[in-house]
């Protein structure tokens, strides 16, 4: 059996998906075991364990072979390290009286003597774990590349809102980054390591760049110009303040990461490494790989689901999921589904959008003279739909008979847009949700969008109020 502490974090979770596919016994220890419980497969357990509490971790741990270590006070205030170390000890003190024969621990890479607070206890964690008694695999890596992982996001913020940057030293220290998809290769490849000792394996992708590389690299793959003016100023504190500014990341872990960057975090040790069988991918691969990834995340998400029901009469305007901005908003009508749907089906061509005609045909006509197809185009069947027909300037991206559809914008915009429709059973009626996901490219999108704001407003409010009253007389 496997023990995984840390499976709500960003690596651990994406982790244990990776166990349950393998087929693996999986025990998850987590200090809110609640919520874990509905994001793991059946089979796997969810069992109480928190590091503060030394003698809740041997029965979590009792009957597990390998425990993976990914917890870390990266977000905690004054005295993390401390934290840290208590954690680390009560955890190595637990495996080794619950019999554990393997623990693998994910460090940060960084040499020297002069390490950051951050580097320094990630190393403290696993000095103390391979001093256990229990064979540990300690991996040290840098920065990770992947949607959603914290020095993705600080990158996507800082060169989708910074037409032109004032960067500090940190920007230009070498970094090795390494893609998530990798990470997690090497962690499930060291189940069946041979482990008859402790041992550090330093890993990281093949390219040595800075952090302003990343952000050139980002820039690129975005189709944005960017201009970086370095200055031998900004300490981590003025940094992790400006961060909390332009990023959304919380000042305290800000001021950690780029504390951290003032260190190298290069692979200087790759002969352990080299006994794996893996070929990381480089920095443009594992960023286009991030952007990938992140719209398929994001195009799977169902908007029932990401906002919580009581929360669900609530419009969310102008709510932000990674660079998107999300307009959404429902409506009850006390029609079935089916019923409810029928007038989403035949939106656009001579149905028109259920309100503001007027200005979708202003908006046509300026898309065809910017080149666009505008409304021309209209919709080949006046009620039938299929995944890739086409509905004025729109084509349809999703389509689930009376439940969902989702058409993406073709129009000529400083960004990608959405419009998306879901509707659910209510009782003896339905919700309709009605979403508008628009993702700006850098400061002009966002202009666009905002600028645009009160039309908008008018616009989609307008429609949803237009649907609900077509559902109810069945027009």
């Amino acid at each position: 059996m496997i023990a995984l502490l840390g499976a709500t974090g960003y690596v651990g979770g994406r982790l244990l998906r990776l166990l349950e596919e393998r087929g693996e016994t999986v025990r998850c220890i987590a200090r809110r075991p609640e919520f874990l419980l509905e994001r793991v497969a059946p089979g796997t357990e969810v069992v109480y364990g928190d590091l503060t509490e030394p003698d809740s971790l041997r029965p979590a741990l009792a009957g597990a072979d390998t425990a993976y270590f990914l917890a870390h006070a990266m977000g905690a205030g004054a005295g993390f390290e401390e934290e840290e170390r208590r954690g680390a000890q009560a955890f190595a003190t637990a495996a080794r009286g619950a019999g554990v024969s393997r623990i693998i621990y994910l460090g940060g890479l960084g040499h020297g003597d002069d390490l950051s607070p951050h580097l320094r206890s990630r190393q403290s964690v696993g000095r103390i774990l391979r001093k256990s008694g229990v064979p540990t695999l300690e991996f040290r890596a840098s920065i990770i590349i992947g949607s959603g992982s914290l020095s993705y996001e600080m990158v996507r913020s800082l060169v989708e809102r910074l037409p032109v940057m004032v960067t500090p030293r940190w920007v230009s220290t070498l970094t090795q980054p390494i893609a998530i998809e990798d990470l997690l290769a090497y962690l499930v490849a060291a189940l069946d390591a041979p482990l008859e000792e402790s041992r550090v394996v330093e890993i990281g992708g093949p390219d040595r760049v800075s952090y302003g590389d990343l952000m050139r690299e980002y820039a690129q793959q975005r189709g944005l110009t960017r201009t970086m003016i370095p200055v031998p100023l900004l300490s981590p504190r003025l940094s992790s303040l400006w961060l909390r500014l332009v990023t959304p990341m919380y000042a305290t872990v800000g001021r950690k990461l780029v504390d951290g960057l003032r260190n190298e975090t290069i692979v200087r040790e790759p002969e352990e490494a080299r006994t794996f069988a893996m070929r990381p991918m480089g920095v443009k691969a594992a960023m286009g790989r991030a952007m990938r990834n992140e719209d398929r995340e994001f195009a799977e998400t169902r908007w029932t689901d990401a906002f919580s029901m009581a929360e669900l009469a609530a419009p969310h305007v102008g709510t932000s999921f990674g660079t998107r901005i999300v307009d959404s908003r429902t409506v009850r009508v006390s029609r079935p589904p089916a019923a409810a749907f029928a007038p989403i089906q035949r939106i656009g061509g001579k149905t028109g959008y259920y309100y503001g005609n007027l200005w979708w045909r202003v908006r046509g006509w300026l898309d065809l003279l910017m080149g666009g197809p505008g409304l021309r185009r209209g919709r080949r069947d006046p009620v039938a739909l299929s995944i890739g027909a086409t509905v004025d300037c729109w084509r349809v991206e999703a389509f689930e008979p009376d439940r969902m559809l989702r058409l993406a914008a073709e129009m000529k915009l400083p960004g990608r847009g959405w419009l998306q429709f879901e509707v659910k059973p209510d009782g003896d009626g339905a919700t309709i949700r009605q979403t508008a996901v628009f993702d700006p490219r850098g400061l002009g999108g966002l202009a666009y969008w905002y600028g645009l704001y009160p039309i908008h407003q008018f616009v989609f409010n307008g429609m949803l109020r237009g649907i609900a009253r077509a559902a109810e007389i069945g027009a």
